[in-house]
């Protein structure tokens, strides 16, 4: 039930016939005599999108679930704000697709799609039984020219969660979701479904090579993420979060990374010395590597593609531990806004 806050209550149903919630805004219970899972909680909407180990997470298990099907058809709500590219071309390139593989890119989520294009067959059928024959014909015109001309098409489809966004993937029986922008129908008889209540998330298509920019985090060498800082003169906390820079890094990573390395987060990155970036390089690695292990952060209620909460929450030295003693020298952890957003570290720590 809804109520002006988006509380929800989800939906009960037969284990068979339960949806996998697939981003955030859900927690999973037990319950205490029987321990049969079932899904209830309420979004808490967070203050920032999913960095990169919760959408690795994600990614993965959509990969697990729904590479090798095939999508039918499509439905796409009348709201405008999630799509990046028009509600036609969308359609049009996803129906009659199979999905080759689901991976990441910084923090989009990209469908890696294959198969016989059904743009102008699709967008014409549409353009006889809907209204604004004109803008439809128009993107008719624009899909066939998006799209590759050979027997076999490949074309990318990219999921931005932004801060509310979900994905999922449940039986046609499942309910309708409030704020379900998309629709689209497997050939497995099964649906994906995404679902966004402050419609920050974002979709569009591509016709493939999709580069949201920036250095990938766990690929850049050490030489590469020196030079993408040497001499900057913004905070080094600010640098990070560039995603122009480095791609998917956020705000809680970036937090103990700088604490790892023993960097103050408003300390400018043209003061940080050649081998102090060296090591910060090293531990903003590990730190993904280790998080993407355990599965991303509960914070915020994230869960993951099985419905199990990320654990790395539990191994935050400095994110989210305001006032609490540090886990090294006992020194209270501070906090101080930078750029609008929240950052923690240990004074005596951090240099």
């Amino acid at each position: 039930m809804y109520t002006p806050a988006y509380r929800i209550r989800l939906w009960r149903s037969k284990p068979e016939n339960r949806s996998w919630l697939l981003a955030f805004g859900f927690s999973l219970r037990l319950r205490a005599k029987s321990q049969e899972p079932f899904f209830a909680a309420s979004i808490l909407y967070p203050d920032s999108v999913p960095e990169l180990p919760e959408v690795e997470t994600i990614a993965r298990g959509l990969d697990t679930r729904v590479a090798g099907d095939s999508v039918e058809s499509v439905w796409i709500g009348s709201r405008q704000q999630p799509l990046k590219s028009p509600a036609g071309i969308i359609a049009a390139t996803l129906e009659g697709k199979r999905i080759v593989r689901v991976h990441r890119a910084g923090k989009h989520i990209v469908f890696d799609l294959e198969g016989e294009s059904r743009a102008e067959q699709t967008l014409a059928l549409r353009a006889k039984k809907g209204k604004r024959k004109t803008k439809v014909r128009r993107q008719t015109r624009q899909a066939a020219a998006s799209l590759q001309t050979s027997a076999v098409q490949t074309a990318q489809w990219i999921v931005h969660l932004g801060m509310t966004g979900r994905l999922v993937v449940c039986e046609p029986a499942a309910e309708i979701a409030k704020h379900t922008h998309l629709i689209a129908k497997l050939a497995s008889g099964r649906e994906l479904r995404f679902i966004d209540p402050r419609m920050f998330g974002k979709l569009s298509v591509h016709d493939g090579g999709f580069d949201p920019g920036g250095r990938e985090p766990l690929e850049v060498s050490e030489p590469q993420f020196v030079a993408l800082f040497r001499g900057r003169k913004t905070p080094i906390k600010s640098a990070l979060l560039n995603q122009k820079l480095l791609r998917g890094v956020g705000n809680i990573y970036a937090d103990e990374s700088l604490f790892r390395a023993g960097i103050r987060p408003r300390r400018r990155a043209a003061s940080i010395t050649r081998q102090q970036l060296g090591k910060l390089h090293r531990e903003v690695q590990e730190v993904l590597r280790e998080a993407i292990a355990l599965g991303g952060s509960s914070i915020n209620d994230y869960v993951d593609a099985d419905g199990e909460e990320g654990f790395f929450q539990l191994q935050h030295r400095v994110y989210g531990r305001e006032g609490e003693p540090c886990l090294v020298c006992g020194t209270a952890i501070r906090r101080v806004v930078l750029a609008g957003r929240s950052s923690h570290y240990c004074a005596k720590c951090q240099k």
